[in-house]
């Protein structure tokens, strides 16, 4: 794809990248809307996402307004000598009372609430939290709005890993419940097009610019919700 057209002019081109890495991301805690710094590597990361996109034709920069995504959107915006737009619709999940919990610190103070999370119902939500459906309902119509009248443009938007799940699963048209299918690394570029509420996926998880860089930590979903099946399996019957 030429670095200075949208291949359907009908639509909006979307540039998604999930923030860089934070200690947070390496210690597996639920960041949510917490707002941590990047660390050494998700700067690095930042650096590499810039440099990639420079020459990119973008018309507008767009971010989460939390810290990491805005640390991550800087490099980019250097070399695109943009000034970044901060939107709160663009935030993580909010996972209420367990945002910032480690999963085992969740496992021992909340067990019921994570035996219902691994189950990956649309409709859970912890406490003070936001379901994914209401999740999903926020992003889809953050972006919507944000391509309006923007058809032939290409926007660069700077995120987190669930509103890109998000995305893939209107892409893909997979449901909302059921544990991540897509592989979101931190620092990745992913493009897509839009047209109201429809996603068509371009290009996903590219990853060359951080060739060489730290294996990332990763939160295995599947691996969760067969763990918690296997669990819930082995509990002796009492009726």
């Amino acid at each position: 794809m030429a670095a200075g057209s949208v291949d359907n002019p009908g639509m909006t081109e979307l540039i998604l990248i999930r923030h860089g890495e934070t200690d947070w991301n390496r210690e597996l805690r639920f960041q949510g809307q917490v707002d941590v710094p990047l660390n050494a590597i998700g700067h690095e990361q930042a650096r590499r996402v810039g440099l990639q996109l420079a020459g990119e034709s973008v018309q507008q920069l767009v971010c989460s307004d939390l810290l990491r995504t805005r640390q991550t959107a800087m490099p980019p915006a250097q070399q695109l000598a943009m000034q970044p737009v901060n939107d709160s619709a663009l935030r993580e999940q909010n996972f209420g009372v367990v945002d910032g919990m480690r999963v085992e610190d969740i496992q021992t103070q909340f067990p019921q609430a994570w035996s219902r999370w691994t189950e990956f119902d649309a409709d859970f939500a912890f406490d003070a939290g936001e379901s994914t459906r209401a999740f999903h309902a926020r992003v889809m119509g953050a972006l919507a709005a944000l391509t309006e009248g923007r058809a032939g443009q290409r926007l660069l938007v700077v995120t987190h890993g669930g509103v890109l799940d998000m995305v893939y699963r209107s892409a893909l048209g997979l449901s909302l419940s059921g544990p991540r299918q897509s592989v979101i690394p931190n620092g990745a570029i992913n493009r897509v097009r839009m047209q109201g509420y429809r996603v068509e996926i371009v290009s996903w998880a590219e990853t060359a610019h951080l060739q060489g860089m730290p294996a990332q930590p990763v939160y295995d979903q599947s691996k969760t919700a067969q763990r918690a099946a296997q669990a819930a399996v082995s509990i002796p019957s009492t009726e």
